[in-house]
């Protein structure tokens, strides 16, 4: 059913030539709010579907023709709604001319099952509100008798172009119909007094005595006779129009459960970005203090990151060859790729090397040839902070330089973003005491928003906006402390504690891509932007804010959570008009957000790199690979070089990498006396490593050039 709502809804949207805000909730009837162009549709599951597109076809009527004004005029809204339908159908068959036919079969399949109840009616007997509706509703199906008076009404009404019109119009069928109410009470009361109109009064009333009663006299000559109250006068209705909407809100599921429509919160990024200054500085004052103790409490004096620091100088230098292939490989796509979008164009200037061939040749101009300036671009990666990542953090950080010298060659910006939940829980006294730290939602909380944890930070790592030496010592820094977290180093020196791993608040970091990718394209002045994501695991989950009674005082509402019901929740983007529905997996959440970035920032490519354990490959794939074929194929890459690509996950391209390949960083060498078959085994061992970087790397820069 879930499938069939979102193509009701696509189908309003493309009746209505514009991005509706279409919900289908738990309720008896549509609506469409015309003010705010939400289309409120009732969850129609019992409906067929010619009568589920009938309806919808009609709800999308009122959105294109219904104005967003008072009705002006003294008419109860039936009559107008009786009219107007008769208007807005007539002007959605004149736009879509096959329409037509989907009101007559919806009208027909309703009137086949006695939605409007005339079934055991006599059609004179209703009221002209009522033959008009069943007239241009149902009049194919069913005689509808009218008097030469009330057809000039019913033509009036057909006419109708414009609301001003069906107002006029519903006010002359209201005050006929209520002419003929009034007529039919005094031919009532005409009745009843012809049987009971006057008073009987006693034979011996002429000799009525007057009486003492508690010293009074009581006259007993007339009788008391109360004055009869005058009948309230009778309002006409249209029943057939509220036997249809009755049995319409039948057709409606009972306990259905509740379509809820989610929206991300407006953030502000000043409450979660951690700067780049802020964090190094904390790194700085980590490494000093450490530094600072060694020196004070043992012998020895030597650099607490001598070897550490060796091992990142070490990688640098052997990572230029990697990134110098890249630099080329970049600039040969870059330069196919503007030839091929070249355009040549003649000029007015005779080519007098041609003009011997005029005889059999016309093209005798000089041609120039102009290759189109290509879009400037840059890089945002968001690194994953959790705890999981510990074993892998130091090879992602070895693929993230690459990267990172390879924009630095190209002049590529670039910020590097870690997500995180522990940067923002703990704050340090003046006298060295971590304490918990309150904070504040960055955001203003309303119903139906997704929730964004106070603690919730982005940690600016690295970026292109400092000084090439600065660069090279913040570099030196992460290294560092992906070092210690893979144990290396554990024994000598600790992370920063702020910088501790965490949990994974991936869908909070895409949330905030909302707003830092446009602050990103604006400060850097470019127009593409590659997102690289990267995680070893799923999303933490999230809730969303709800209004709920206030359990210690029941007359008030406060804002509450709630936890994300899968297949019953969607994602709605009102910029966009477009809803994304999240399934009944968790991961399928994540998707819909990644769907929606790339809906509202198409001149961006996300790419999803996962991190995976040998043994992961086929769950994932099995997971978004519905073509068998495509999954043999990248099951084929997997076991070959640990890696695959897919481009059905809702990123741009979704990189798979095995932890054990990512590790690997073996270079060919061999020991002196080595046999053939050892030299063979060890060079393909680093043969792997290098397709392994290259064929990743290699689309990454496909991507960019």
């Amino acid at each position: 059913m879930a499938v069939q709502q979102e193509i009701k809804s696509q189908l309003a949207k493309l009746l209505a030539t514009e991005d509706l805000v279409v919900e289908h909730k738990d309720v008896p009837t549509a609506q469409f709010n015309v003010h705010t162009r939400e289309l409120l549709l009732p969850m129609w599951e019992k409906a067929s579907g010619t009568v589920y597109d009938m309806l919808v076809g009609h709800e999308v009527g009122h959105a294109l023709f219904t104005p967003d004004e008072e009705m002006g005029v003294e008419v109860p809204a039936t009559f107008l709604n009786v009219v107007e339908d008769v208007r807005i159908e007539k002007l959605m068959k004149r736009k879509y001319l096959g329409i037509a036919k989907t009101f007559y079969r919806g009208y027909h399949e309703l009137h086949e099952k006695d939605f409007f109840e005339v079934k055991d009616e006599n059609i004179d007997d209703l009221n002209l509100a009522d033959r008009v509706n069943l007239y241009y509703k149902v009049g194919t199906f069913l005689d509808v008798p009218f008097t030469d008076a009330e057809t000039k009404i019913v033509e009036m009404i057909g006419k109708c172009e414009t609301f001003k019109e069906a107002k006029e119009a519903a006010r002359i069928l209201y005050e006929y119909c209520k002419d003929e109410v009034n007529q039919e009470q005094q031919t009532q009361k005409n009745e009843e007094g012809d049987d009971g109109g006057e008073i009987d009064v006693p034979d011996n009333s002429s000799d009525l005595e007057t009486e003492e009663v508690d010293g009074q006299e009581v006259d007993d000559e007339t009788p008391d006779v109360e004055p009869k109250p005058a009948e309230a006068e009778k309002e006409p209705e249209v029943q057939t129009a509220e036997s249809l909407e009755s049995h319409l809100q039948d057709l409606v599921r009972e306990n259905a459960v509740e379509n809820v429509y989610l929206e991300v919160p407006d953030l502000d990024l000043d409450k979660i970005i951690a700067t780049n200054e802020e964090i190094h500085k904390e790194i700085d004052r980590s490494w000093k203090q450490q530094q600072d103790f060694i020196n004070e409490h043992t012998d020895r004096k030597s650099n607490l990151f001598e070897e550490v620091d060796a091992e990142y100088n070490q990688f640098k230098r052997d990572a230029q060859k990697e990134v110098s292939y890249l630099v080329k490989e970049f600039e040969c796509k870059k330069a196919a790729s503007a030839y091929s979008r070249a355009a040549t164009s003649r000029t007015g200037v005779l080519d007098t090397a041609k003009l011997h061939t005029y005889k059999f040749n016309e093209d005798l101009f000089k041609k120039v040839t102009v290759l189109p300036d290509g879009k400037n671009h840059g890089l945002v990666f968001i690194l994953d902070w959790s705890g999981s990542m510990s074993r892998e953090m130091l090879d992602t950080v070895k693929q993230l330089y690459n990267l990172i010298w390879f924009c630095k060659k190209v002049s590529i910006p670039f910020d590097v973003y870690a997500f995180t939940n522990e940067w923002k829980r703990r704050e340090q006294d003046p006298t060295g005491q971590w304490n918990p730290k309150d904070n504040e939602l960055p955001y203003e909380p309303q119903e139906y928003n997704l929730r964004v944890e106070e603690d919730f930070s982005l940690m600016n790592l690295l970026t292109s906006k400092v000084r090439t030496n600065e660069l090279e010592h913040q570099l030196k820094n992460i290294w560092r402390i992906a070092s210690v977290f893979y144990n290396t180093y554990g024994s000598r020196y600790s992370y920063p504690t702020r910088l501790c791993l965490s949990g994974t608040p991936l869908n909070e970091a895409l949330i905030t891509l909302h707003k830092l990718l446009p602050k990103f394209q604006k400060e850097n002045n470019v127009e593409k932007v590659q997102c690289i994501v990267l995680t070893d695991g799923e999303a933490n989950s999230m809730p969303y804010h709800v209004e709920v009674k206030d359990y210690f005082n029941s007359d008030e509402w406060k804002m509450g959570l709630r936890g994300i019901n899968s297949g019953h929740c969607s994602l709605r983007d009102r910029s966009l008009g477009k809803v994304y529905r999240f399934g009944y997996s968790w991961w399928q959440f994540t998707e819909a957000l990644i769907r929606n970035l790339q809906d509202k920032f198409p001149s961006s490519n996300f790419i999803g790199i996962r991190v995976l354990p040998p043994r992961e490959g086929s769950n994932i794939l099995r997971r978004y690979c519905d073509d068998p074929a495509d999954y043999e194929k990248c099951m084929k890459d997997w076991r070959k070089l640990k890696t695959f690509t897919i481009k059905s996950s809702g990123y741009n391209a979704y990189f798979g990498l095995s932890s054990s390949a990512l590790a690997d960083d073996t270079e060919f060498e061999v020991k002196d006396g080595a046999t053939k078959g050892q030299i063979k085994t060890a060079f393909v061992k680093s043969l792997k490593t290098k397709k392994l970087n290259k064929k990743v790397l290699g689309e990454f820069v496909s991507l960019v050039a």
